[in-house]
């Protein structure tokens, strides 16, 4: 049965948007690695497109890794639109960075959604 008071369930709410969080930024991680092959195939100079998503790439592992923290909301937020960013090397990219940064914004929501108060 379902439980009526409100509440979660979740025995440290907190610890699972951190997890949520941490788990969203490996995946970026995960598809921006993805993307270098395709970059290289689709750009005849892939040079400053394979550093600015390795960059990116090792931006999202430490935030990931230290999403205890609570400034790594924002940083990730920062993450989401230097990707959007990249929409000026390939629209791809900006394309990625539109998906993750909704993503992102979900996580967000489900952190706040978990840190209210119980309904009566």
């Amino acid at each position: 049965m379902a439980d009526q008071s409100g509440q979660s369930g979740l025995r440290n709410p907190q610890r699972a948007a951190r997890g949520l969080a941490a788990i969203a930024l490996v995946f970026e991680a995960l598809a921006l690695l993805l993307a270098i092959v395709p970059m290289r195939i689709l750009l005849d100079d892939a040079t400053t497109a394979t550093w600015v998503i390795l960059v990116l790439t090792v931006a999202c592992v430490v935030l990931a890794g230290m999403a205890g923290r609570p400034w790594v909301w924002p940083a990730g937020a920062v993450v989401q639109a230097a990707l959007i960013a990249c929409w000026a090397i390939h629209w791809a990219l900006g394309v990625a960075g539109l998906v993750f940064a909704l993503v992102w914004l979900y996580c967000w929501y489900v952190k706040h959604q978990l840190g209210k108060p119980p309904k009566r």
